[in-house]
């Protein structure tokens, strides 16, 4: 086995593993959000960031308030959409239509896959009047796992066609900043429990690793095919 295959099956199994370990997470925070023994710690989050004796109304100043309004909106269908569109477009245009197609398989398959698990659960909102408008069930997150789906497959993409590890780190870590800072707003505003938020980073995660791991199987497999054809 040469360098290159030794550690492309070290990062094999380390992504196997990571996967395994997200779907876990996500498996453990189901059966207790079924069993009912996240309430207690949801409900205290969610009072915690609450004015006391007024649980329409979140913590801190109005202009918190309105950014967390904002970044929440990073995370909706619409902007995501919008978002995902521009990109596809853009990849046809440069002739990148394989991962154009991937693109929009990855995104709408994690969509899918966020509404379905929403309609299994079927977990009621929080209890906050006033606070924003919802029109879904609870569990897990949308926002969360769709922006985990989205940005993390973008910040794959941008990561594969990064020249230095400096931009690697960027892609990488912007992807899962704006993933984490979407979650957050839905806590704060109080239409989501922590448990929908982290169940929807783990399985949105999960989601993203298993069409990276699908992808790169192909572009190796294409890889190999095209060594033969040429007799490399």
């Amino acid at each position: 086995m040469t360098r290159h295959e030794s550690k492309g099956s070290t990062a094999s199994y380390a992504a196997g593993a990571a996967l395994a370990a997200l779907l876990a997470g996500f498996g453990i925070i189901a059966d207790e959000v079924n069993e009912g023994g996240t309430m207690r710690i949801d409900q205290a989050v969610l009072l915690a960031l609450r004015v006391p004796g007024d649980p329409t109304d979140p913590i801190g100043p109005a202009w918190l308030e309105e950014a967390a309004r904002d970044i929440t909106a990073l995370g909706s269908f619409s902007v995501l959409a919008i978002l995902i569109t521009v990109v596809v477009i853009h990849l046809f245009l440069i002739n990148r239509t394989r991962t154009a197609w991937f693109l929009m398989v990855s995104v709408t398959g994690g969509t899918i896959m966020s509404s379905v698990l929403k309609s299994l659960f079927d977990r009621p909102r929080p209890d906050l009047t006033g606070v924003a408008r919802v029109f879904t069930t609870s569990f897990p997150s949308g926002h969360a796992t769709i922006s985990a789906v989205v940005y993390l497959t973008l910040g794959a993409l941008l990561m594969e066609m990064a020249e230095t590890r400096g931009q690697k780190i960027l892609y990488l870590g912007s992807a899962m900043l704006l993933t984490v800072i979407v979650g957050l707003s839905r806590v704060y505003l109080g239409v989501h429990y922590p448990t929908d938020v982290a169940a929807g980073w783990l399985i949105g995660a999960g989601w993203a690793l298993v069409c990276a791991m699908a992808a790169h199987l192909v572009r190796t497999r294409i890889a190999a095919k095209a060594q033969v054809t040429t007799g490399g």
